[in-house]
């Protein structure tokens, strides 16, 4: 029995004790240059807190005033996302923040346990804490020392971020605290949002970013400040999606103009890939189609043409006038689509397809449905802006061109009709997108173009514009398309055909007629964003999309250039072989122009046919009056 005391006796003695005040220190479970984070025990409360205080005491008696101004206002922020404090106070002139350590255990310390989460996971922690930064930095406060060990995360896998303001610049004696820049502050937000980034990648990759566990020494290590660059590897614990990789790639780009700057707009991009990860109807889908019901899908470009299908009169033309009407305007042309179809699916004759002919479409819906789909338009420009609406245009313009080649390179055999539509459907996301989301728009075009060469990238590319639309909505434009298509009923064969085919990848052959209007209209948008490259990068884009295409279409530059200047090849065809000869030329009464003018809708009907109504001359402009509708015969 006595052996117990000398065992005792010649133990090891214990570690003093540690206090900071009354708190007895347990663990330093985060030390920085800018910040410290303690575990400790409160014997006064018996409970264990969480000490975040600044690494270097203030400088003087006023510094130590404003750390506590500021960080009392930061703890005033309230938000699911950030850490309540539970008490703010200072020992031996330290200031500090506590937590209740039961609000989790910190990120750092879950890595431990579970050193891989999923990239689905990942994306909904980095969600979590960019809520609650957003709502910090809207407020106007900053961390300025984002870390692991900052993030606390509970069984329920909710994230609270500490630290708030405790990490201030509060060196200098005789620095004037009241007026800090809003520039400042500024900067020190995007700094938050870049560290999340950084935190982003250190949850998919597994490892720690450029090999250090400091986020903050990682930001002078990274262009511009540095050389080295931050970019998600393929040697990662789980695959990651695209669209995943793309956020993450945007967050740390090496171009600082290319990185979020603000932590919603991360947030909008990180939530649209986890809803559309999830197969949920939400994130910008859920948006569009909340928008689609306020505004519609377009706003009617054309207002004569409103006022001419809108007004009496008409029950005497014929259906190809109409159609003709019709397609001149991309708001009536889709409406039209979106009323045939969905009535042909109420009826049950869905199974035969989807309505892709507007002769059809006219016949079947008549003149009181054509009238009132004119009358449930939003007039010109809509919500829009000024600018807004002079961008869409052009970008409608452009989808019109496109439909136009893509007619005029169709097969032998094909609806010229069909093709414009499918090559229209192919471009509905963009449209839906300037329409609705024009800012996401321009956010875009700006990843799209190529950032700022350097001696170690003399040509750097820019985004494609999938990569450019994940990273900044969370889904690629298809996937906006695919899903208005499937709200307005179109059937499994367009849904496919609205698809373009990869720029990246080679074109496969087409063994089936959905195969080949898809990649005839895929071909056509192709060649006009060709067009509207750089004069020195044209003719080299347009010959790149040609010999992509030339195998699988059976088309060679000769017939690409007759299908971009039609008008011109008719005059060399005519001067050759004489008149007959330029009827032989697909589609050559279209007349496309460099400037991307719209020009007329290919008629309905074929060259040597019918005449002209008076009605379609007048609106082609042939006729002298053309406010007032003809007399019916």
């Amino acid at each position: 029995m006595s052996s117990t005391p000398a065992t005792t006796a010649t133990a090891a003695p214990a570690a003093p004790l540690r206090r900071f005040g009354r708190f007895e220190l347990r663990a330093l479970l985060s030390k920085t240059p800018r910040s410290l984070l303690w575990l400790v025990f409160d014997p006064r409360n018996g409970q264990e807190l969480l000490l975040s205080m600044p690494r270097e005491k203030p400088a003087s008696a006023e510094a130590l005033a404003q750390w506590k101004r500021t960080a009392d206002a930061g703890a005033r922020v309230n938000h699911p996302n950030l850490a309540h404090v539970v008490e703010q106070g200072e020992v031996e002139l330290w200031p500090y923040l506590a937590y209740d350590r039961a609000l989790g255990e910190t990120l750092e310390e879950r890595l431990r346990r579970q050193p891989a989460p999923l990239p689905l996971d990942v994306a909904a922690w980095v969600s979590q804490l960019l809520e609650g930064l957003a709502y910090a930095h809207e407020a106007g406060h900053v961390h300025r020392d984002l870390q692991l060990a900052h993030v606390l995360i509970n069984a329920t896998d909710q994230i609270r971020l500490v630290g708030l303001e405790v990490a201030q610049d509060l060196t200098g004696t005789a620095q004037d605290f009241n007026t800090q820049s809003r520039s400042a502050v500024r900067e020190a937000a995007e700094q938050d949002v870049l560290c999340a980034g950084l935190l982003l990648h250190r949850l998919l990759s597994g490892k720690p970013v450029l090999d250090q566990a400091d986020l903050r020494q990682v930001l002078d290590l990274m262009q511009p400040q540095g050389r080295e660059l931050v970019r998600l590897g393929w040697e990662t614990p789980h695959p990651i999606p695209e669209a995943l990789r793309a956020i993450a790639n945007r967050s740390t780009d090496r171009q600082a103009r290319q990185r979020y700057h603000q932590a919603r707009t991360f947030l909008r991009a990180l939530d649209g890939w986890r809803t559309a990860a999830e197969q949920d109807e939400g994130g910008p889908i859920a948006l569009l189609m909340d928008k689609l019901q306020r505004f519609g899908h377009l706003p009617a470009s054309s207002a004569r043409l409103s006022r001419i299908l809108g007004a009496a009169g008409l029950e005497g033309q014929h259906a190809a006038a109409l159609s003709s009407l019709v397609l001149d305007d991309m708001a009536l042309t889709l409406e039209l689509l979106r009323r045939v179809n969905n009535a042909l699916k109420q009826s049950g004759a869905a199974n035969s397809g989807t309505m892709l002919n507007m002769q059809r479409a006219v016949a079947m819906i008549g003149l009181n449905g054509l009238q009132a789909a004119v009358r449930s338009l939003k007039p010109w420009p809509g919500p829009m802006s000024e600018l807004q609406a002079t961008v869409m245009r052009s970008l409608m313009k452009r989808v019109h061109r496109a439909g136009l080649i893509a007619q005029n390179l169709r097969p032998a055999g094909y609806d010229p009709e069909v093709i414009y539509l499918v090559c229209l459907l192919q471009n509905l996301g963009r449209l839906l997108l300037q329409y609705h989301f024009p800012d996401d728009a321009q956010q875009i075009r700006q990843l799209m173009l190529p950032p700022e060469p350097t001696e170690e990238a003399p040509h750097p590319p820019g985004m494609s514009e999938q990569a450019a639309a994940y990273a900044v909505l969370g889904c690629d434009l298809d996937a906006l398309g695919s899903a208005v298509a499937r709200y307005w009923g179109l059937d499994a064969d367009v849904q496919h055909m609205m698809h373009r085919a990869s720029p990246d990848a080679p074109v496969r052959h087409a063994g089936h007629d959905t195969d080949i209007i898809r990649l005839t209209c895929s071909f056509a948008n192709e060649l006009v964003d060709a067009m509207v490259q750089p004069e020195g990068r044209r003719k080299q884009a347009l010959e790149l999309a040609t010999r992509r295409y030339a195998r699988v279409l059976g088309l060679g530059l000769r017939e690409v250039m007759e299908a971009l200047k039609p008008e011109t090849a008719r005059k060399e065809a005519v001067a050759s072989h004489g008149p007959e000869a330029a009827r032989e030329i697909g589609s050559a009464n279209l007349t496309l122009t460099a400037n991307l003018d719209i020009p007329p809708i290919v008629p309905s009907v074929p060259p040597d046919g019918p005449q002209a109504s008076a009605l379609r001359r007048r609106l082609a402009g042939e006729d002298a009056a053309p406010d007032t509708l003809p007399e019916q015969r």
